[in-house]
């Protein structure tokens, strides 16, 4: 498979955008795919809404944890592509796997064996959205091999500059699951109606569908899994560079994601439509962060490459390219959120009392898009350089800010609309911090002479490399 991008030649908006537009419609692809079993268990009751939104925490907190091998490889790989070494990179790809093997299975055992604690811990009222969150998270986390080796393999043909496998494969998932879902919430046939279970058994057969291509497309690459042996150990060193880099990134993605399961534990004390509101607004605003963030993994990869080939002045207009592109894209889908909220909603959910609920949150959270993009963006350009510290300190702060916030503005006159607007604010003002730091960051990096060097010179390194 040659049909990488070249991200170390050319025309670098050209570059960009042939690696960044698969990898964002690949992100569209993953929002559409969520509001695909939004839409119709929006149709089964706000009820069935709470039930996924609830047993869905503790999914993005697994999904936090893959991120270590994820981004870990990733970077390490397109560092090692962009030094021209490919056997190096290989080694790092086969640590990516081995660690996500030995992740997901904890992770599975505990969505089957701890799905009545961990539940509970949100508090919910009703006893049959309870039972139907418990039931989601035990089915979706059976499954959890398939979107963990995802993930993986994402991050690896990013790395390679290979963004078009993934979109592919992942458009061909999102139409399974258009046509699982239906089938399965609300049967047809011989088929029988399992409400929240057939959301989550489509969602399993969907990945699994997109894992398969994945590895259809892997058996035909010639530059990074070739000759790549899963059965053989991970070289010395190569989990301790991975976890350098990814596990940064995991820890903020972690900490977020239990710091919203608290947040949504505040929100379940107003009722269990609120809690239905959060997980449908959210899923509505991720057309902004998950198009950012698909973004800012080409930036990441592009930013990577170039680090490796010591290309510092690329590094210095690829980041500005992504920075304006991100910066039009954050106005206009605040635009969009404020402007629209209520026709946006009503796509979802139409109960008279959940929809105002609904239209507030999608317009207070538009005012923090823009800001948010921005961060998102200058992040991906931090992990590429190998410095993913600064936007976790940063995030890991901003977030734990919004609990206080949350408890104090939602004791006032704004009630549950204080919950949104700490969630607002404090995006607003990592949206501020994260992109000055890494433009002080980028401005010693280029005076410096880019010390290009200082990501391969630990001994671990030098282990794989003479592989």
């Amino acid at each position: 498979m040659s049909r990488a991008v070249n991200l170390l030649e050319g025309s670098i908006p050209k570059a960009l955008a042939k690696l960044a537009f698969p990898i964002m419609g690949t992100s569209l692809i993953q929002m559409a795919y969520n509001l695909t079993d939004m839409i119709w268990i929006g149709r089964v009751s706000s009820g069935a809404v709470a039930a996924v939104g609830a047993a869905g925490m503790y999914l993005w907190l697994a999904n936090g944890i893959v991120t270590v091998p994820r981004m870990g490889g990733q970077v390490n790989v397109a560092h090692a592509l962009g030094a021209g070494n490919r056997d190096r990179a290989g080694e790092y790809a086969k640590a990516a796997f081995h660690m996500g093997l030995i992740f997901v299975l904890v992770c599975t055992i505990a969505c089957i064996f701890l799905s009545k604690p961990l539940i509970a811990f949100f508090n919910l009222n009703q006893e049959s959205v309870i039972r139907d969150a418990r039931i989601y998270l035990v089915i979706v986390g059976a499954g959890l091999f398939f979107s963990f080796m995802n993930q993986i393999f994402t991050g690896l043909f990013t790395a390679m500059g290979n963004s078009g496998v993934t979109f592919r494969s992942t458009t061909v998932g999102l139409a399974a699951n258009i046509v699982l879902d239906p089938l399965f919430i609300f049967g047809f046939g011989p088929i029988p109606e399992m409400g929240v279970a057939g959301a989550a058994l489509a969602t399993v057969l969907a990945q699994a569908i997109v894992f398969f291509m994945f590895l259809r497309a892997a058996r035909k690459d010639s530059i990074l899994f070739q000759g790549l042996r899963l059965r053989s150990k991970s070289i010395s060193g190569a989990w301790r560079d991975i976890s350098r880099i990814g596990l940064p990134v995991a820890v903020q993605s972690i900490i977020f994601s239990s710091l919203s399961m608290i947040i949504a534990r505040l929100i379940a004390g107003w009722g269990d439509d609120a809690v239905a509101v959060q997980k449908v607004g959210s899923q509505i605003e991720s057309i902004s962060w998950m198009t950012a963030d698909g973004f800012a993994t080409a930036v990441n990869a592009f930013i990577a490459q170039n680090h490796g080939a010591k290309k510092k002045d690329r590094i210095r207009r690829g980041y500005f390219t992504a920075m304006g592109l991100m910066a039009c894209w954050g106005v206009f889908t605040s635009f969009v959120l404020i402007v629209f909220p209520e026709a946006i909603f009503r796509i979802f959910i139409t109960e008279a009392a959940v929809l105002p609920k609904g239209v507030d949150y999608l317009r207070i959270l538009g005012y923090s898009q823009l800001f948010m993009c921005l961060e998102i963006t200058s992040a991906g350009a931090f992990q590429g350089l190998g410095r993913p510290m600064a936007p976790t300190v940063i995030g890991v702060l901003g977030n734990a800010a919004r609990i206080p916030m949350a408890m104090a503005l939602s004791a006032t006159a704004l009630g549950l609309n204080g919950i949104w607007w700490s969630i607002t604010i404090s995006s607003i003002l990592k949206g501020l911090i994260v992109p000055v730091w890494f433009l002080i960051l980028l401005r010693q990096y280029m005076n410096a002479g880019g010390d290009a060097g200082a990501v391969f010179r630990r001994k671990g390194r030098k282990q794989v490399g003479r592989q």
